[in-house]
């Protein structure tokens, strides 16, 4: 592994920091680090306030600018071969292997969907997002009018997104219109992460089954919405979390104890075909990604790129 080129993150203070110090704002909002670290970050002159050193002992005002300069690290290894699905002077068709992140969070900066992408075509612009253990196409835009005309596109519910899912357990119906609000849940480690719960924004999928094994069951999966890890909420929901999912139990709500990360991996998720009218030519146009071998139907081949 080598070290990448580090990372500021910046953040514009809001109401909520107003009288804290700096030091006690930084354990509170970012608590992947305990106050020992923060202390050291502070007197190794790393976090900036308004873009002067911070002491930690400073009580903050809402507006003012916090910057943590977060030195060069080795990334974890993930997978950075990608491949084009699809190439014009507008838009960009992306098959992204199953974990490798989309983009910079969770300790991941260099090794990225977007870092990789941008390597060659710099200008490329991700107008949605696929989780990091999730595999398949993913539509990134060239120019800031086929951003504004597909973003549009998307609000408006004129694409269409199908997955491929192995959930644990064998499902007794065959189709399923899933309609659970997702929002945010307590997390233990993380405080709060995105779940189903009665309060949450409306969501909406569409389950078909494909497939029935010894325990397991293969979905189709259509999407309505785009909520946060919807399709693997979604699925917990009905009682079939994906199977290898550490973060989603039963219910559509982290399991109980020590639940994993919503970057954790080890499940089979696959975005296959993504329909959208062009922003150029206005027509029609379908981006399907070859389909893992673990979420193929018996009998079945890849389907042509």
């Amino acid at each position: 592994m080598r070290l990448n080129e580090g990372y500021a993150y910046r953040e514009q203070l809001g109401a909520r920091a107003r009288g804290q110090s700096t030091l006690s704002y930084l354990i509170a909002s970012y608590q992947h680090s305990p106050e020992a670290v923060w202390r050291e970050r502070l007197a190794r002159g790393e976090v900036l306030l308004e873009n002067l050193p911070a002491t930690g002992e400073e009580h903050l005002k809402p507006g003012q600018w916090l910057v943590w300069n977060r030195p060069p690290w080795e990334e974890q290894e993930a997978p950075r071969d990608y491949s084009l699905l699809y190439e014009d002077e507008a838009i960009l068709g992306v098959l992204k292997p199953g974990g490798l992140p989309m983009m910079p969070g969770g300790g991941f900066l260099a090794n990225t969907l977007l870092g990789v992408v941008r390597e060659r075509f710099p200008e490329a612009s991700p107008l949605h997002r696929l989780g990091r253990g999730t595999s398949g196409v993913v539509l990134f835009a060239r120019t800031h009018d086929a951003a504004s005309k597909l973003s549009r596109a998307w609000r408006e519910h004129e694409v269409d997104k199908r997955y491929r899912a192995l959930s644990s357990g064998v499902a007794t119906e065959d189709r399923y219109d899933i309609t659970a609000p997702i929002g945010m849940v307590a997390h233990p480690r993380l405080g709060m992460t995105h779940g189903a719960t009665p309060d949450g924004k409306a969501s909406r999928s569409v389950a078909r089954v494909l497939e029935r094994r010894t325990a397991s069951t293969l979905f189709e999966v259509d999407i309505m919405t785009g909520r946060p890890q919807q399709i693997r909420i979604h699925l917990a929901a009905i009682g079939h979390p994906l199977e290898g999912d550490t973060l989603y139990a039963a219910g559509g709500v982290p399991h109980a104890g020590q639940p994993g990360l919503p970057g954790d991996i080890g499940y089979l998720l696959h975005a296959e075909r993504l329909g959208f009218v062009h922003p150029l030519s206005g027509e029609r146009l379908e981006l399907r990604a070859p389909v893992p071998r673990e979420l193929q139907q018996e009998g079945e081949g890849s389907l042509p790129g």
